[in-house]
């Protein structure tokens, strides 16, 4: 790093055709995504990964193309946020966060509702037992893709499907709230479309202690990004747990208290200003959204899915 501290970030993206957009964008000593200027392109990955000016980039490329493009910007020598889903097998995870660590370079999976402020409090209130055990906690989330978009979603050479799109966010919450992985998975109902890979799911989970989940995620229906928690002496409610900045906690004998913690910009700066501390700090990962958060996630979801037959075009 510099000794002003600040990093250079380019953001590597791909619409259905290989192109690279350079952005750089300063995050100061608040960690902060300061500035936008001067965009840059390239005629290659390499090129971008090989500029000595980039110290770091954000890959959000599709699905089945983060491992190559994580390994190929970790040799290079630049730190790496990864879009999530970070990777389609914890084999390809292992390895990266091992790269890593091996160069001495920073590494995370974007999976940015993690750091969100309404979940640093909600954090706070579990751990302070004020609904008391987790007995049981739902999640939906649900959209409609049409044209292009609806292609994108889908495809399996890209590794679509609803679950590593979306489903992602439901179990990355159900994490946030346990800390825990799941003793048992069951799949109730699940459903292949002709892409080969799935535009709806539902999944039924127990945690340590007892406490089950019920996870919906689809790409096909409008569904309200609610999620319920019930403790054994209270519950929270959360109107939308994606974007979350607001939840009503109720507890036994009180008022309902409505909870507000809006986010700065728009909720992604946070992930950048973790990368931006861990970087400054000398880490290879996040001490909030660690390596084994990110591989727990990954293994889930693919168990998931393999239970279902579903593998990507390619996939061995």
């Amino acid at each position: 790093m510099p000794k002003s501290l600040r990093l250079r970030w380019n953001r590597w993206a791909q619409r259905g055709a290989d192109c690279c957009r350079g952005v750089t964008a300063h995050g100061k000593r608040t960690g902060v995504c300061a500035a936008v200027r001067h965009p840059r392109c390239y005629d290659s990955y390499e090129a971008l990964a090989a500029d000595p000016e980039v110290e770091a980039i954000y890959i959000a490329t599709p699905n089945t193309l983060h491992y190559e493009n994580c390994k190929l910007c970790l040799e290079q020598g630049k730190h790496v946020l990864c879009e999530k889903p970070f990777t389609i097998s914890p084999e390809q995870a292992r390895e990266l966060y091992r790269l890593a660590e091996e160069k001495h370079l920073f590494l995370m999976e974007a999976f940015w509702i993690w750091l969100l402020p309404l979940y640093n409090r909600l954090r706070q209130i579990l751990t302070a037992g004020t609904i008391g055990e987790l007995k049981q906690i739902t999640c939906q989330y649900g959209f409609v893709a049409s044209g292009a978009r609806k292609d994108r979603k889908f495809d399996s050479g890209l590794g679509g499907g609803a679950l590593l799109d979306i489903g992602i966010y439901n179990l990355g919450f159900l994490r946030i709230l346990t800390g825990q992985d799941p003793e048992k998975v069951e799949t109730k109902e699940v459903h292949i479309n002709e892409y080969g890979t799935d535009d709806y799911s539902r999944l039924a989970l127990t945690y340590p202690g007892g406490c089950k989940a019920e996870s919906v995620q689809t790409i096909g229906q409008e569904l309200e990004r609610n999620a319920r928690i019930l403790g054994t002496k209270g519950s929270i409610f959360l109107p939308d747990f994606q974007h979350a900045e607001t939840m009503t906690l109720e507890v036994e004998g009180k008022e309902p208290e409505v909870i507000r913690c809006p986010v700065d910009i728009n909720g992604f700066e946070y992930e950048i200003r973790e990368a931006s501390r861990c970087v400054k700090q000398g880490r290879t990962g996040s001490d909030r959204y660690t390596p084994q958060d990110s591989l727990a996630l990954t293994r889930l979801m693919y168990d998931t899915r393999m239970s279902w037959g579903m593998k990507f075009a390619g996939e061995v």
